[in-house]
């Protein structure tokens, strides 16, 4: 008996609850629509607050609870983990406000959400570069913000990302050298040498990545395998190329997880080198 009562006034206060809403929306008294939105976002209800400020925030430009209203539309939207439309309001806020109470808060939310909604690093990373542009607008807007650090942190991660996209791709040409079984230098070379360049270009534009010894080996492989597929006059010449960059390598990774296989490779590559094969 006890648990029907319960059920029964549980139900009771729902139904209170959705009839108090459409109350709200069927109301045109704009001020106790606003103060209805701030008090559903103030109690987590993000879906129900997006719905009336959606219809507040046209009629409301001009009134002194515009900016206030346009901020906390796009906070629902990010609560709500809907990231491209709560950077899209940040947006909307800060180029509408560009010196307003919530400006440094929109600036960073919109690169945060961006940050939120990035892909995994096999898919396409425009986003990617769009989430690092906004946090360094941020950063560049207000230098002494105490989420500085944490908005670094954030485009540090991004980078990582856009690295580990391109290693990919290095390492998809790679195999499809080492896949193809054709020793001429056209077929097997060029995918090879193709690894070799995409790596090298990601050092070049991120130097401090933490995939910068996966990056190194993957290289010094390419080059030793483009050697070893390359016709007989352009063999030691290439050869002696591996070797250089194994030297290269082994002087910034001595201590490497891959050294038996670096080892391996200056050994076959010296025997090419020295006619001994």
């Amino acid at each position: 008996m006890k648990r029907t009562i319960i059920i029964a006034l549980f139900s009771a206060g729902i139904l209170s609850s959705c009839g108090e809403y459409n109350k709200v929306l069927k109301s045109t008294d704009y001020e106790y629509k606003y103060e209805a939105a701030k008090g559903y976002f103030a109690k987590g209800q993000s879906n129900k607050a997006a719905v009336i400020l959606e219809e507040l925030i046209p009629i409301m430009k001009g009134t002194s609870n515009a900016e206030e209203s346009l901020y906390m539309l796009a906070m629902t939207y990010y609560n709500q983990g809907d990231y491209v439309t709560a950077s899209h309001y940040f947006n909307t806020y800060y180029t509408t406000y560009p010196r307003g109470v919530y400006t440094e808060l929109a600036r960073f939310h919109s690169g945060k959400a961006l940050y939120l909604d990035t892909p995994e690093p096999r898919l396409d990373q425009s986003s990617t570069f769009k989430a690092i542009q906004e946090l360094q607008m941020f950063m560049e807007y207000f230098p002494g913000s105490n989420r500085r650090d944490l908005a670094q942190e954030m485009i540090f991660t991004l980078q990582d990302k856009l690295v580990e996209k391109e290693y990919l791709s290095a390492k998809l040409y790679y195999d499809l050298g080492s896949y193809t079984g054709n020793s001429s230098y056209s077929s097997t070379g060029n995918n090879y040498q193709a690894a070799v360049i995409t790596a090298q270009n990601v050092l070049r534009e991120y130097p401090y990545t933490k995939m910068r010894e996966e990056l190194s080996i993957l290289i010094l492989r390419a080059k030793y395998d483009m050697a070893k597929e390359s016709v007989a006059e352009k063999k030691e010449e290439r050869m002696r190329e591996a070797i250089d960059e194994y030297y290269a390598f082994k002087n910034e990774f001595p201590d490497s997880k891959y050294t038996k296989e670096v080892e391996a490779i200056f050994k076959a590559a010296n025997r090419f080198v020295n006619d001994e094969y």
